[in-house]
């Protein structure tokens, strides 16, 4: 139905008209007696091989959507409906921001993905916390927290504070946000001594509580691999809980559209199809160099059921959809989620030949011996 209905007439709005349609759909559904648990027997997928304990975390299945999608946390009990298996809401800032001007996000359909440039639209931290804090039984809430764009990089640290302080009893992990800082450049921003001014603050309010929540930093695929090992001795050196790779991309290079068509869009980050060999080569280089130790959410490009595998087996524990899911439709968490449980199956039951045949073959070892024994045993007498 999403292809040949749904998706024709939302890509004939502009994307933003196509997002603010779906959002305003999604919340009427769940204003209907009944709409989120039909949404559910429709679309989502329940079974104990998907489910995953990360950081801490119970997921029912290793499958999100990425922060941008419901960025004030006003649809993500739909969204967990709708197969989901984590939502992570924002960016959150301080105070509310309306973003860049109009027009700010663009599809390129010939390649399959989104530039956008909608800077950190959001309706500011007391709106998200209106929408978290009705404890009503929903699916895992991470929260994408950034700083205002008003604010100066030297003053970043309160902005992302005040968020995470606020919102800490309302979240079940959060996803610090350094790629959304305007204010200072990308080689900056994942420098060393700035993540760290901007996680310290958090680590000393997190010891205080008396719950525990994961903190997550989430990176740019425009990295060196020097300023990703940077990264990686942080997450190494500090009470860091994991890395989100990747967030959108600044590189143009290699696209179908013309160039005509790239210059009239203008600037902004790059997500979808294009982004995928470069996001599972950071998440790889950072699974490896940490020795698989720490979580990593893998996001970036991931628009199949193949796609996915790709990440996991490079490394990630969960992986987030988002231009994967506006192309695709609900049906992929659907299609992904049963490859996985198939995946789980063949895994399981090629272990449980492997281990029949070590049982057999011990056996056969055993009656060999015997035969043995009593081969001396004749020859005694």
């Amino acid at each position: 139905m999403y292809q040949h209905l749904i998706k024709p007439i939302l890509f004939k709005l502009n994307i933003e008209q196509a997002h603010h349609l779906v959002v305003l759909l999604l919340r009427l559904i769940g204003l209907v007696p009944g709409g989120r648990w039909l949404l559910d027997k429709c679309y989502a997928v329940h079974h104990p091989a998907l489910e995953r304990e990360v950081f801490g975390v119970h997921f029912s299945n290793p499958v999100g959507l990425a922060a941008g999608f419901d960025r004030n946390g006003e649809i993500f009990r739909e969204v967990g409906a709708l197969g989901f298996g984590f939502v992570e809401v924002g960016t959150v800032t301080p105070e509310g921001q309306g973003g860049n001007p109009r027009p700010r996000v663009f599809r390129l359909t010939k390649d399959r993905a989104i530039i956008n440039r909608i800077g950190v639209a959001n309706r500011g931290l007391k709106r998200t916390i209106q929408s978290l804090r009705h404890p009503h039984r929903r699916p895992v809430v991470g929260c994408s927290i950034g700083k205002n764009t008003t604010t100066l990089p030297a003053d970043a640290a309160q902005d992302y504070l005040k968020v995470f302080r606020n919102l800490y009893q309302y979240a079940d992990y959060f996803t610090v946000n350094i790629c959304r800082d305007n204010g200072c450049s990308e080689g900056i921003s994942h420098s060393r001594d700035y993540i760290l001014s901007i996680l310290n603050p958090l680590f000393d309010f997190r010891r205080g509580q008396n719950q525990y929540r994961p903190i997550m930093l989430k990176i740019s695929p425009d990295l060196t691999d020097r300023e990703l090992d940077g990264v990686i001795d942080v997450l190494k050196t500090s009470p860091l809980d994991g890395i989100v790779a990747t967030n959108g991309s600044h590189c143009f290079e290699g696209l179908q559209t013309s160039r005509d068509a790239l210059e009239k869009i203008g600037n902004g980050r790059l997500c979808g199809a294009p982004l995928k060999k470069r996001a599972l080569e950071v998440v790889r280089r950072i699974h490896e160099r940490t020795e698989g130790v720490y979580p990593i959410i893998g996001v970036g490009g991931l628009m199949s059921v193949d796609d996915v595998r790709d990440m996991l087996q490079a490394g990630a524990s969960l992986v987030q959809l988002y231009t994967g899911y506006i192309y695709e439709g609900p049906q992929m968490i659907r299609q992904v989620c049963n490859a996985l449980i198939e995946d789980a199956e063949h895994s399981a039951a090629q272990k449980r030949l492997a281990e029949e045949s070590t049982v057999v073959g011990e056996r056969h070892a055993a009656k060999e011996h015997a035969a043995e024994g009593d081969d001396v045993a004749d020859s005694a007498r």
